[in-house]
């Protein structure tokens, strides 16, 4: 391949995926993503489902 600048080895657009990193960025600074999940989780319920795995998993593995 040719020397080119903007791309990297494997061919991709350098400036563009910088570009869309910096954009991930700020709707993550916005809070768009990840917090609005964590409003949503309901930590004792998770840690029950967790616990009933894993007690189906024990049960099923002393067969």
């Amino acid at each position: 391949m040719a020397n080119q600048p903007n791309k990297s080895a494997a061919g991709t657009n350098i400036q563009k995926v910088k570009q869309q990193n910096a954009q991930s960025a700020q709707a993550g600074a916005a809070g768009q993503f990840g917090t609005e999940f964590a409003a949503e989780t309901n930590v004792q319920e998770v840690k029950q489902q967790n616990a009933q795995a894993e007690a189906r998993k024990s049960q099923n593995s002393s067969k």
